[in-house]
């Protein structure tokens, strides 16, 4: 299950190909994850159409684009970035989890950014950045609390991958030259989907609490001034 807020489109495209590609059943769900109402119907929807839940990836959170200091935020935008970062986490949890305790097995995957679980601060991104923050501290809460009931709980942390590069493959980037990557090409996409591939695996039980970096060895924030 796909979930989107605005991009039907795409949402639906990508639901298509997952089936073309791999056989599998796929459906695009629309709904705001910083609503608890919304979250609500979403998991009411997806265990119609599915019956059960065993991963859960928490990926799209909103974002600002605008430079701004933190007083420069209003109070929409303040709890806009929180709910949809951080208590949509909470939100969805809250009712993932119960299900898979009784399956005695489940994946959850959050994603944050660079050196996230060592609470830096980000000039220009306070919101956004503090939410991550909590949702590090909270994705290894639950790999704690889930361990016994056969749940894994880590984050993934993409790099500077640019908008040209997500929706491409490893190979369009093993001849191009980034020269502000330690490893010498851009990331992709891809770089990502095989670090979240492999948490979502069966034989992934022992790795819980992580925090991966994925960024090619780059120095995201010292960069982002």
């Amino acid at each position: 299950m796909i979930n989107y807020r605005k991009s039907e489109e795409e949402a639906l495209l990508l639901a298509r190909n997952l089936t073309e590609s791999y056989g599998t059943r796929n459906i695009a769900l629309a709904g705001d994850v910083s609503i608890y109402n919304n979250c609500s119907k979403l998991v009411e929807q997806a265990l119609e159409e599915f019956g059960s839940i065993e991963i859960f990836v928490h990926n799209a959170g909103p974002y600002i684009h605008e430079r701004k200091r933190m007083g420069e935020y209003s109070l929409e935008e303040w709890k806009y970035l929180i709910d949809g970062n951080l208590n949509s986490m909470f939100y969805l949890s809250s009712m993932l989890l119960p299900i898979m305790r009784e399956q005695r097995w489940g994946r959850v995957i959050t994603i944050g950014y660079d050196r996230v679980e060592t609470v830096p601060g980000w000039i220009y991104r306070s919101a956004f950045a503090a939410a991550k923050a909590g949702l590090a501290s909270l994705t290894r809460t639950v790999a704690l609390e889930e361990a016994d009931h056969g749940i894994t709980s880590n984050m993934v942390c993409p790099g500077d991958i640019v908008s040209q590069w997500k929706e491409k493959d490893i190979a369009s980037a093993v001849n191009e030259i980034d020269k502000a990557s330690p490893v010498g090409r851009p990331g992709t996409g891809e770089d990502i989907a095989r670090v979240i591939s492999f948490l979502a695996d069966e034989k992934s039980d022992f790795l819980t609490g992580g925090i991966i970096p994925v960024t090619g060895g780059k120095d995201v924030l010292g960069k982002a001034r």
